[in-house]
């Protein structure tokens, strides 16, 4: 497998990679941001991408979410967990005194911008493509309009970068999730620990069209670990909502989800079905199993065919 991912070397993403990857027959190179991950596997220079999807401080990443909805359909096929922390570091010499300007990713900076107001009040984030770009830069760049990063431990190791800070986010237990984005295949096998990504337009913009098209998951005991408005590109106004179901479109619920979606939904996108990378089975509700649904459903082929009533 050829993949690509958030780079440079030594971003959190590069860690989740060296989760999903086998060294002794993947290669992998870096990718300046989401966008061209994904389109690089989309134009089929990789066969997967290793990207960020969703944080547990900023939630949902919103150029991962808008990218994988395009012309070219792309599945995921799998997800990584990965606790983060940041260490401040810079060029030898530097003292937390001189920092004036402090460079990092926009979802590291939301994660320690409390520590920072704290610690180096007034200092200006200056937005970096990654942690590790911000690394990168301080170790080999003598023409910064910064002075400093925040940065994952493995980029500030990497880059020999002297550590004014360690372990500086204002959450203890952060963790950000990856997932693995390949082009169209078929889904991964269930394995009673999954999760089914998807985007669905609303049905109308009235009054309750929400509701409608929560209810094809909620009388079907399909839960949700996590939903996200986005806006549709040329229609102010109008919203699509990226969605992580909990379990399998193999799952005969999940099925019955999809079935109704199409009926009342005018755009339904599947975006895989793929192992939960904590292994967590969902807490099924009675009547949703899928002995169940099949019992429920050999019961009322039996009373077409004049056999059960």
């Amino acid at each position: 497998m050829r993949y690509t991912y958030l780079g440079p070397t030594g971003t959190f993403t590069h860690e989740a990679l060296n989760q999903v990857i086998d060294p002794e027959t993947d290669v992998a190179e870096p990718s300046v941001d989401v966008p061209s991950a994904i389109r690089a596997v989309r134009e089929g220079e990789f066969d997967r991408a290793v990207v960020p999807i969703e944080n547990s401080i900023e939630g949902g990443v919103n150029a991962t979410i808008d990218a994988l909805v395009g012309e070219e359909p792309l599945v995921i096929v799998g997800e990584a967990l990965v606790h983060v922390s940041f260490n401040l570091v810079a060029r030898p010499g530097t003292r937390l005194e001189d920092i004036t300007r402090l460079a990092t990713h926009p979802h590291a900076w939301a994660q320690c911008r409390g520590w920072v107001a704290e610690h180096l009040p007034g200092v200006v984030h200056v937005p970096a493509t990654s942690t590790a770009a911000a690394a990168d830069l301080l170790a080999t760049d003598d023409e910064l309009d910064f002075e400093a990063g925040l940065v994952s431990p493995l980029a500030g190791e990497r880059y020999g970068l002297p550590i004014l800070a360690s372990d500086v986010g204002d959450t203890k237990d952060a963790v950000t999730r990856f997932i693995v984005v390949s082009k169209l295949v078929a889904p991964p096998e269930p394995t009673g620990a999954d999760k089914t990504t998807l985007q669905v337009h609303l049905p109308h913009d009235g009054s309750g069209a929400l509701l409608t098209m929560l209810e094809q998951f909620s009388v079907r005991g399909v839960n949700l670990s996590r939903i996200e408005s986005r806006p549709i590109r040329g229609s102010m106004g109008r919203y699509a909502f990226s969605i992580d179901a909990e379990g399998h479109i193999a799952n005969e619920r999940v099925k019955a989800v999809f079935v109704g979606l199409r009926r009342v939904c005018p755009q339904v996108t599947f975006l895989g079905s793929y192992p939960r990378a904590d292994r967590r089975e969902p807490d099924l509700e009675r009547g949703t199993s899928d002995a169940e649904f099949v019992a429920a459903h050999r019961w009322v082929d039996d009373i077409i065919s004049g056999t059960a009533y």
